[in-house]
């Protein structure tokens, strides 16, 4: 039946007289880009299977598969998120340059795989804790756009009241967004001990870069989390550049899945979404059997600088960046995947992009009129679910009223 009304369609759109009816030839293109799409959406695929580069192995006898299979809707839902957090950082650099957002500001396109390939092999109970550029991460974790470029500008609608700012956001099982360098890490043993104490069957996934992973409190963790078999996954993304220190300049061995040498590790593709994806799931699998903790290198690589402060190029060339969004760019690499392998049409993506770009400009005007948060929010919700307390002021006749 389809079939015959397509075939009726086309004809009625090639006679004159519908080019005549319709009055303008864009009306004819439309209906056929309508009739095409329709045509293709028939003929899609309803899953795939990929092979992905295989993972290095530390303390491991087997790994994570080297074959995936990704149905079209979930490679639809990763391509629109990897898109959304595309898009969103750029938004933010535009908003930094014009100064609506002000501050330490840590941007993550390149990285988009890493963080939508771990929330697709996690659930939603379980928790993730991640250092300063974490914007990623915040909408993964369910923090729609608006809010989060709420919080970056410093406006009331922010999911941080406008408090936080783009180190500091939070939402239900995702604990931020921390500014000292490597120190969310033990901190996410903590909510680890909590997973094991509580018995719910939950995880905690432990992010930190590769300049961080040179700090003592690392190693003190990992000492503690292989003691008590604690449920984590660390996970060091290796953008190759810690601030403006190449990873050769500042570590002597660069094999971060080995860092936890009595703790098993693996070392993967973090450009490649599916390969994240697969990789978490068996570290996850790993935690949950009771097999303690286990250590993840995400290879992956940053487009911005550090942060805003740093043009990012005095360290490395544009060269070097080109040829890695020609080559390693995640988002790339899933369109291609998905049109090679008729999951979806170039014309179904570009249609998801136009309408992630609607959803952002929109986000950005919100952020950019919701007013400030008043003076006297200055000190709620210092604690959670504590009595009403007063707080001093700069000094000793101003004070401010702390709500939880």
């Amino acid at each position: 039946m389809r079939k015959m009304l397509l075939a009726v369609l086309s004809r009625v759109l090639q006679t004159p007289a519908a080019a005549a009816a319709a009055g303008k030839t864009g009306a004819v293109s439309e209906a056929s880009r309508v009739m095409v799409a329709s045509r293709n959406y028939a003929d899609f695929a309803n899953e795939a299977t990929f092979e992905m580069k295989k993972c290095d192995l530390h303390r491991l006898e087997e790994g994570p598969s080297t074959t995936a299979v990704m149905t079209r809707e979930e490679g639809l839902q990763y391509y629109k998120t990897m898109q959304t957090i595309r898009r969103m950082e750029l938004k933010a650099d535009q908003l930094y340059k014009q100064k609506i957002i002000r501050g330490f500001c840590h941007l993550y396109d390149g990285q988009e795989a890493c963080c939508v390939g771990i929330e697709a092999a996690i659930k939603p109970t379980d928790h993730v804790i991640t250092a300063y550029r974490a914007h990623g991460f915040t909408y993964t974790r369910g923090v729609p756009v608006r809010e989060i470029l709420t919080e970056l500008t410093g406006r009331k609608g922010g999911c941080a009241k406008g408090k936080g700012g783009s180190m500091h956001m939070y939402t239900k099982n995702f604990y931020g967004g921390n500014g000292i360098v490597g120190a969310q890490v033990p901190l996410g043993a903590g909510i680890a001990l909590a997973c094991k104490y509580f018995g719910k069957n939950e995880i905690c996934l432990t992010l930190y870069g590769d300049g961080a992973a040179n700090q003592g409190q690392i190693f003190e963790t990992f000492n503690m989390a292989a003691l008590w078999k604690l449920p984590c996954i660390f996970i060091c993304e290796n953008n190759r550049y810690g601030m403006g220190t190449s990873v050769e300049r500042a570590a002597a061995s660069t094999d971060y899945y080995r860092r936890g040498d009595f703790i098993p590790g693996l070392r993967v593709d973090g450009m490649d979404v599916l390969c994240v994806r697969e990789a978490t799931k068996f570290a996850a699998e790993h935690c949950r059997s009771g097999k303690g903790p286990i250590v993840m290198e995400l290879q992956t690589y940053r487009y911005h600088g550090h942060s805003m402060s740093d043009p990012g190029i005095s360290y490395r060339t544009r060269e070097e960046i080109q040829e890695v969004r020609s080559k390693s760019d995640p988002i790339t690499l899933l369109k291609d995947r998905m049109v090679n392998n008729n999951l979806a049409s170039i014309e179904e993506l570009k249609d998801i992009d136009v309408a992630v770009r609607k959803e952002i400009e929109e986000a950005a005007q919100f952020a950019t009129t919701d007013p400030e948060p008043p003076l006297e929010e200055l000190c709620q919700h210092i604690y959670f679910n504590e009595p009403p307390f007063e707080v001093r002021g700069p000094n000793q006749w101003i004070s401010y009223k702390s709500t939880s």
